[in-house]
C-alpha cells in the first residue's frame, strides 16, 4: 500500500526538501496551500516535484479546511512545518505570528486527533525556544527561555505537541531544529541575505551588505540533511522530541568570511554594521547536542557549514547572472 503524507508549509525550504525526500521513497505527498502566503511554487520546482504533490487550498488557521485535507489526504504522516517563521518580522507581527506559528499547529494537531488520529505527526520545533541559554550545550533537556515573539510562539506549539502526546497517546513528535539552511532559503534570512550580497558585490551590482550583530554564534546545517531526520522521528514506535543539530557553532562574522572569501573577496571591505538591524532582545549563541538523534534515530548531519556556503553562493552567482 503506497504510504501518504500531508505537509503544512510545503511551499518553504523545508517542505521543497521533505516532499523530494518522500517522493524518492515512493509517498503520496499532498501539501497545503495558503493563499494569504506570498510564497510561490519555485522551491517545489527547484526540487522537480512541482508535478508529483497533490495540493490543498486551505489555512493552518482555519480547523474546517484542516479537518477536510485531514480526510483527503488520508496521512499517515503528517508534517507540520507551516509558520510565520522569520524572527526579526514577529516583533512587529506578534499576534499574526501566534496564530499561525502557535495555534496553527495545535489547529492541525486537533484535525488530525478528530479525523486521523492513527496518524504520526511532526511539529517543527527550533533552538530559538532556548533564547538566553541556560546551558552551554542545549539538549532535549535544556530550559527553555524563548527571547522573541517567534520562540514564544513555537515553544507553545512545542508543549502542546508533547500534551497531545501524553493526554490522547497520539504519535507525535518535535524536532528541535537548530538553524539549516540552503539555496532555497528566503531571502530575508541572513545566510542568504550574505551569498546573495557576496554575489551582487562579485558582479558589481552591489557595493555594501548592511547587517547587525554579527558576533551572534549559531549552529548551521544544511536544510536537506535535516529533513532526513523528521521523517525518520515517525518511523519509531512511539512519538518523542529529538535536537536535530550540527554540533558546532560559529558566528556569523565567519560566515561572512566564508561566504565573501569563496568569491575572492574580503568581507570586511563591504560590510556595514547598522544599529537598526539589531534584535530587541538577542539570542547569542546557539549550540545543540544531536546525540540523541544519532543514538536513537541514526542520524547526523553529513554536509559541513562550508560545503553548504559554498553550495549557496554557487546557487545565488547563477541567480545573480540570470538577472
Amino acid at each position: 500500500m503506497t504510504r501518504s503524507a500531508l505537509i503544512t508549509g510545503i511551499t518553504g525550504q523545508d517542505g521543497a526538501y521533505l516532499s523530494r525526500l518522500l517522493v524518492d521513497k515512493g509517498y503520496e505527498v499532498h501539501g497545503v496551500l495558503a493563499r494569504r502566503s506570498t510564497d510561490t511554487l519555485w522551491r517545489l520546482r527547484h526540487t522537480g516535484v512541482v508535478d508529483d504533490v497533490i495540493l490543498h487550498d486551505g489555512d493552518i488557521t482555519d480547523l474546517s479546511s484542516m479537518i477536510r485535507i485531514v480526510e483527503k489526504s488520508k496521512a499517515h504522516e503528517i508534517y507540520n512545518l507551516a509558520a510565520q517563521s522569520f524572527v526579526g518580522t514577529s516583533w512587529s507581527q506578534p499576534l499574526l505570528t501566534g496564530a499561525v506559528t502557535g495555534l496553527g499547529a495545535v489547529t492541525l494537531l486537533e484535525a488530525m486527533r478528530i479525523a486521523n488520529p492513527q496518524a504520526r505527526f511532526y511539529q517543527a520545533s527550533t533552538s530559538e525556544m532556548f533564547g538566553q541559554i541556560r546551558e552551554p550545550v542545549q539538549s532535549e533537556t535544556t530550559p527553555f527561555y524563548p527571547r522573541s515573539p517567534y520562540g514564544c510562539a513555537k515553544l507553545y506549539a512545542h508543549w502542546m505537541t508533547i500534551n497531545h502526546r501524553e493526554s490522547f497517546g497520539l504519535h507525535a513528535s518535535s524536532g528541535i531544529l537548530f538553524n539549516h539552511e540552503s539555496p532555497l532559503r528566503g531571502i530575508e534570512f541572513v545566510t542568504r541575505k550574505v551569498t546573495d550580497a557576496a554575489a551582487r558585490i562579485k558582479q558589481g551590482k552591489q557595493k555594501q551588505l548592511k547587517l547587525g550583530n554579527i558576533d551572534a554564534k549559531r549552529d548551521w546545517g544544511f536544510a536537506g540533511d535535516f529533513v532526513q531526520a523528521m521523517w525518520l522521528m515517525l518511523q519509531q514506535e512511539a512519538g518523542d522530541d529529538f535536537v536535530v543539530a550540527t554540533g558546532r557553532t560559529v558566528t556569523v562574522r565567519d560566515m561572512c568570511h566564508i561566504a565573501f572569501e569563496r568569491l575572492g573577496l574580503n568581507y570586511e571591505d563591504h560590510v556595514v554594521i547598522d544599529p537598526q538591524l539589531f534584535r530587541p532582545a538577542e539570542v547569542e549563541v546557539l549550540l545543540g547536542n544531536p546525540a540523541k538523534a544519532k543514538e536513537k534515530l541514526g542520524w547526523s548531519a553529513t554536509t559541513t557549514l562550508e560545503e553548504l556556503i559554498a553550495m549557496m553562493v554557487d546557487a545565488d552567482m547563477r541567480r545573480v547572472e540570470r538577472e
